[in-house]
């Protein structure tokens, strides 16, 4: 009998190109970890995917991937095997590059702009779910601007969701739109079953392409350093210390080679303990960094984020009974 012949849909035509282009630079990483108990030490493996970003075999992926491995494993679409070398990896982000030393040029993904997405975008994953190599899914972007908080406690800004079923394997393979182009990493699903129940997130390809230089070049991240210890105010705290505000960071210490001491923000001098914790009063109290009010210090790693090494920043303090001061903070990078 003669098998049923159909034109394809345009939906369908999309799926098959996405996935013929893109599916040769997407790999399968294994790791082997060594695992100590209080009778032995043993391996134990781990599985996720990975996709190549350059030709010379630079491979994009999750830090949770290959964390703590003794051993990297990439094999690629062909099937073919490569033990793979750590290159970097910046965990606040839930980024690693990896690099193989493939015997041919590979084929890269295209890195697209995740800064333009829209929420009821089409999207397709590509990946290793469950060790089942090269598979491909497809959903759409659920929302935008999403935290993500990590098993480490990190705070991961602005993540994409996505209902495309992300499975355990996907993690650190491409998400993509339908030009084929990586517009996220896959990295996280919510999951009260243990499997896909249509929430995903991904990394903004765009946090990859600001970190990617710096990771191949110095295998880990540089970002400005103000160089001060602070407290977050809020309304009682400010009424009950007497502050001339109620909202900004009240400089408790500043490390005196730091660029906060260069610019002229001073720490305090008296000494209370506050839940716990010694914090010195009678500092300046930052209210602005470059324009944006600040009410806590991931605020101030916002507002100076991506300022390059030297770059000149304006910090508006609070100085006294309501001194008002705007001084200028040169940038220094610090790992």
């Amino acid at each position: 009998m003669t098998p049923s012949v159909y034109a394809l849909t345009p939906s369908e035509t999309i799926n098959i190109r996405v996935y013929r282009e893109v599916s040769p630079s997407v790999v399968n990483i294994t790791t082997t970890t060594l695992i100590r108990d209080f009778f032995s030490v043993y391996p134990r493996k781990g599985a996720g995917s990975g996709t190549i970003i350059d030709a010379s075999g630079y491979i994009l992926t999750n830090y949770h991937v290959i964390e703590d491995a003794t051993e990297i494993m990439v094999t690629l679409h062909d099937g073919s095997r490569y033990k793979a070398s750590f290159v970097g990896a910046d965990p606040e982000n839930d980024i690693a590059i990896i690099k193989i030393k493939p015997d041919r040029p590979l084929k890269p993904v295209r890195l697209g702009d995740s800064d333009g997405l829209q929420v009821g975008q089409e999207v397709f994953a590509i990946g290793n779910p469950f060790g089942l190599n090269s598979t491909l899914t497809r959903g759409i972007i659920s929302a935008l601007g999403r935290p993500l908080t990590t098993e480490s406690g990190m705070v991961i800004e602005n993540v994409i969701q996505t209902d495309a079923p992300i499975n355990p394997g996907n993690s650190g393979g491409p998400l993509l739109n339908t030009s084929g182009e990586m517009i996220g990493i896959n990295t996280a699903i919510f999951t009260p079953s243990g499997g896909s129940v249509g929430i995903g997130f991904a990394i903004p390809v765009n946090t990859a392409k600001e970190l990617i230089p710096e990771l191949i070049r110095y295998g880990r991240v540089r970002r400005p350093w103000f160089g001060i210890t602070g407290l977050p105010l809020w309304k009682e705290l400010s009424e009950a210390l007497r502050l001339p505000v109620d909202s900004g960071i009240l400089v408790s210490q500043v490390d005196p080679d730091g660029p906060a001491a260069e610019a002229g923000i001073r720490g305090g001098g008296i000494p209370v303990e506050i839940s716990g914790t010694v914090v010195y009063l009678g500092g300046d109290i930052i209210v602005e960094v470059n324009g944006e009010k600040v009410a806590s210090l991931k605020d101030i790693k916002r507002a100076v984020r991506g300022k390059r090494e030297g770059e000149l920043v304006d910090v508006k303090i609070v100085r006294g009974a309501g001194e008002v001061l705007t001084l200028k903070l040169r940038v220094r990078l610090k790992s």
